[in-house]
């Protein structure tokens, strides 16, 4: 059920006091589209959330479906990228959907004190086509009435561009297409801003990918762009570290942006011997540096490494987690710190006991990962048992060690989460106490829906999201794309689900 390497949720978390992705967005689509070359079209959930006090333990209520403008059909693929919560029952969403005509359209949606305001469709480029599929691909809130956000769209050449809007003193800009750097591809471009970060109102920062104009074959670049006080620079292309292929395949994923001038990203390229190696860059002022991830002891000569997933707590202090592979083969996850700016060795995830040899995890490049202070985080993925079987699993930081994974405990009848099944999202209220979304398969073969508390350092069995009206199952591509939980307001969760129709609709989930 997920659709990964596609979009991040970041916005500050007011009540906790720092800064990191307090959004994340994470749902099943299918695994195939694990790709960087985003032309996905996006669709987007509002709902209604209870603003109250919370408990350690968040009871999650039932699924509350969303109404999208007259004329909608539904959500495209299911797909729900962007929210983004400033603070508790105070979000924007955004995404898109299909209009009568079958054209896609952008929107945004508000929601203020618990309450979701009609929808609002962004307005495309100048350049845009007429069917633009205007795709948002993320969303950042320093507050409710400074964001930004960014994606792509298809101009009237059929070619793929990147695009940025923001919401300056409350009022949304237009779309407005990314100036890509010297050398980029006049025709045939693909490219599209893959996250958007906020560290204060009016000073953010966005990393994206483009083809240049080099022939017979364009190379895949990376770029980084920034926007002070409502307006947006042109992109700069990312200088990779030495030893990068001709072609280097640049593969960009999330950005946080812990202060006005301070931010950190994730990624991976491919070498000189094309081997993929893992890329962790830091801004500081204007300026972006990069270097190459620098992996653990059993790391094999080719560890085809990546990062899919970051968060941080404060500027310089930061947590990414992905993939590489062992001496032996396999398939394994790995996590890796910055602590005061300097990023350290990645270590290897010790997963489940009954994970398989290779156990082949991954991660859907979303809010996989969580902080609630330096040395406690949580994160969460999907493995192989040694039947074959796809499962989820769960494991923590604390005190600055990693403990060994836990599989996710599913409801009575379910045994596997399924091929696009897992934990997407994770999000971390205190030391100890946390909250994920997954999605797993049911009894029947049906995806559904589920979401998992931790309490006192312990994660408890997932409790299925009861869906809205007499909807049985959220389909490949539907599940929770995100969960909020605040450290003073009630917890808020968001996903897609097949209606009676066959056609995918969202829905909101409150606990408190």
């Amino acid at each position: 059920m997920m659709n990964p390497i596609t979009a991040v949720v970041v916005g500050p978390d007011v009540a906790a006091g720092w800064a990191a992705p307090v959004g994340s967005v994470g749902a099943p689509l299918i695994k195939f589209m694990r790709t960087v070359l985003l032309t996905t079209l996006v669709a987007t959930v509002v709902g209604v959330t209870p603003v109250g006090a919370t408990s350690d333990n968040p009871a999650w209520q039932t699924g509350q479906i969303v109404q999208l403008p007259t004329g909608a059909t539904g959500l495209s693929q299911g797909y729900l990228p962007a929210l983004s919560c400033p603070s508790a029952g105070n979000c924007v969403a955004a995404g898109a959907y299909s209009d009568a005509s079958g054209v896609v359209q952008a929107l945004i949606a508000t929601e203020t004190a618990g309450q979701w305001a009609n929808p609002r469709r962004l307005a495309p480029p100048s350049d845009a086509a007429t069917a633009a599929n205007l795709t948002i691909v993320s969303l950042s809130c320093a507050s409710m009435n400074e964001c930004a956000m960014g994606g792509n769209y298809q101009d009237t050449k059929g070619d793929t561009q990147s695009f940025v809007a923001a919401k300056t003193a409350g009022v949304w800009s237009s779309a407005q297409k990314v100036i890509l750097p010297a050398g980029a591809a006049t025709t045939g471009q693909v490219s599209s801003v893959r996250t958007v970060s906020c560290g204060v109102a009016r000073s953010c920062s966005a990393v994206g990918y483009y083809l240049d104009n080099t022939t017979p074959h364009a190379r895949t670049l990376g770029f980084t762009l920034s926007d002070s006080g409502s307006t947006w620079s042109s992109a700069r292309s990312l200088t990779l570290p030495a030893g990068a292929n001709f072609n280097p395949f640049v593969a960009v994923g999330q950005t946080v942006c812990a202060t006005a001038n301070t931010c950190a990203a994730i990624g991976s390229y491919l070498d000189g011997e094309n081997v993929a190696r893992g890329l962790v860059m830091s801004r500081t002022g204007v300026t972006w540096s990069t270097r190459t991830l620098v992996l653990s002891a059993n790391a094999n000569a080719y560890p085809e490494a990546s990062l899919s997933e970051l968060t941080c707590v404060s500027a310089g202090n930061c947590v990414a987690i992905g993939t590489f592979i062992s001496t032996s083969g396999a398939i394994d996850g790995l996590t890796v710190t910055e602590t005061r700016g300097v990023w350290g060795r990645a270590h290897a995830m010790v997963m489940p006991d009954d994970a398989a040899a290779s156990p082949h995890v991954f991660f859907y490049g979303y809010g996989g990962v969580d902080c609630s202070s330096v040395g406690n985080c949580a994160a969460g993925g999907q493995y192989r048992d040694r039947a074959g079987a796809y499962q989820g699993f769960l494991l923590n930081e604390v005190h600055g060690t990693w403990r060994p994974a836990t599989r996710l405990t599913l409801p009575g009848g379910a045994n596997a989460a399924g091929r696009n099944g897992g934990v997407v999202a994770v999000t971390c209220r205190t030391n100890g106490t946390c909250s994920a979304g997954a999605a797993y398969l049911d009894a029947a073969g049906h995806y559904q829906a589920l979401l998992v508390n931790e309490v006192d350092a312990n994660w408890l069995a997932g409790q299925k999201v009861a869906l809205p009206g007499a909807a049985t199952t959220v389909g490949v591509a539907g599940g929770i794309y995100a969960v909020v939980c605040h450290a003073s307001g009630p917890c808020t969760a968001s996903g897609s689900y097949l209606d009676t129709s066959g056609r995918y609709q969202g829905f909101t989930v409150a606990g408190n």
